[in-house]
């Protein structure tokens, strides 16, 4: 049935394509409205499909594409679905705060006995640190190259307030770190702030006894799981909203505005593909990792986590192929659930990229030492994502929102998102894997792993 359902879907949109080349080439004259008959034929064949597949990522794919062709059959009804987008976009920005909240207390109070900790936690969260900044360079680069939002204009209104909004002195943006008052920076949407007191109140939870900790920490696991639940049910409108905000962003500045996405996602692709060339597989090298059998162990878990755009589905298998591969069960227990908080190396480049790729649709140029300030908010905010599908959107959301970016950009993120997220949820599980050999080896824990090829060596 879904077979028949999609080479149905092809036939149609292979007929409009060959009448819109013959029309163009002067060997037929259609009547006005055909093509828009024909366009809205495929686009409906294709919801057929995506009922029948039962996927949330054909449904937005099928509403990204309704929405681009409302909005250019009839602009001046399209731009009256604004409504849509912004009941989307506010039911995201609610899940910020207590997603940051709960899943950086998790992760730092949820392991905070030091002692028991010892010198690994230490080594995987220098580690961490530095691999997610080289992943973020390396996506504020490949974007600063390839312009791939410079092809995306916003009204001009709309980039000058937010050029007048942007604190321009670094005793502003240095203060700007710091929370006043915990539930106006969650108002505001001041993600760093939220970030901030999220890891003070982890670390001074650190210091509480387990008996008064324990509570708190289990309050913080709920809280998380909670907003994972939440971010599903508001995923659930997500065809609907990005329907309403393609259709007023096409009906409001033309079809011209979707082209750049095939850019950005050929940007996003090659910049996944310097970061495994220039940063994994150096370090994966330098400490003498078995590269075929360490590809032979992570083949499945990333392919899973490739399918399904989410590394919490992979990381039963992959902790099953870590140990295998010869890491001691207890690294593996703390390296991979640790890193799927730390070390989301796919992720992080996705989000310096996707901040860059806003600030360019939106015409603002941004100076190097704006650029820092951006790439260090991410350094910290990132800690937050959730090894679940679209959850670095959120983040994106956010810190636009905390550098008063134009939100409209945004929206585009959203058509080819999944197919961005199939690749950088890869990449996580694969960082994550070689993370936990790296630290066994820099713990001196060899004695279980293959031996290196020669070429290697």
């Amino acid at each position: 049935m879904k077979s028949r359902i999609l080479a149905a879907a092809s036939g149609a949109l292979l007929v409009a394509a060959v009448l819109s080349l013959a029309q163009r080439l002067g060997w037929i004259h259609l009547p006005s409205g055909v093509h828009e008959t024909l366009r809205w034929i495929v686009i409906l064949v294709f919801a057929g499909y995506a009922a029948a597949q039962r996927s949330l990522t054909v449904w937005i794919l099928v509403g990204m594409a309704a929405g681009a062709e409302f909005g250019h059959d009839w602009p001046a009804h399209a731009v009256q679905l604004q409504v849509l987008g912004i009941i989307f976009l506010r039911l995201i920005k609610v899940i910020i705060a207590p997603l940051l909240f709960g899943t950086l207390v998790v992760g730092i109070a949820g392991h905070a006995d030091l002692k028991k900790v010892g010198r690994m936690g230490v080594k995987a969260l220098v580690y961490f640190e530095i691999v997610s900044t080289l992943a973020l360079m390396i996506g504020f680069v490949a974007i600063n190259l390839s312009r791939a939002g410079e092809g995306v204009r916003l009204p001009a209104n709309a980039a000058a307030q937010t050029l007048n909004a942007t604190p321009h002195t670094a005793s502003e943006l240095i203060v700007n770190i710091f929370p006043e008052n915990i539930a106006k920076s969650v108002a505001d949407g001041e993600v760093l702030q939220v970030v901030v007191f999220s890891v003070l109140f982890a670390m001074a939870l650190a210091m509480v006894p387990e008996a008064k900790r324990r509570p708190l920490l289990n309050f913080a696991e709920s809280l998380s799981e909670t907003m994972f639940k939440f971010t599903n049910l508001v995923m659930l409108v997500a065809p609907i909203g990005v329907f309403g905000a393609i259709a007023y962003t096409v009906g409001h500045m033309g079809l011209g505005i979707l082209l750049p996405l095939l850019r950005l996602l050929g940007t996003m692709y090659a910049a996944l593909g310097a970061f495994i060339l220039l940063v994994l597989l150096p370090i994966a090298l330098l400490v003498r990792v078995p590269i075929v059998p360490f590809l032979r162990a992570i083949a499945e878990p990333v392919t899973i986590a490739f399918a399904t755009a989410s590394s919490e589905a992979a990381l039963p298998r992959a902790m099953e192929n870590m140990e295998s591969f010869g890491i001691p069960r207890e690294t593996v227990a703390f390296v991979l659930p640790t890193g799927y908080s730390f070390n989301l190396d796919g992720s992080s480049l996705y989000q310096s990229l996707a901040l860059i790729f806003v600030a360019q649709a939106a015409g603002i140029h941004l100076t190097i030492s704006q650029q820092i300030v951006m790439l260090l908010t991410l350094l910290v905010s990132s800690k937050g994502v959730a090894g679940v599908a679209r959850a670095s959107l959120v983040i994106v959301l956010a810190t636009a929102t905390s550098f008063r970016l134009p939100l409209e950009p945004v929206f585009l993120l959203f058509g080819i998102d999944q197919l961005m997220d199939m690749a950088r949820t890869g990449v996580n599980v694969m960082g994550n894997c070689l993370a936990t050999v790296v630290i066994s080896r820099w713990e001196g824990e060899t004695r279980a792993l293959p031996h290196p090829t020669p070429a290697v060596e």
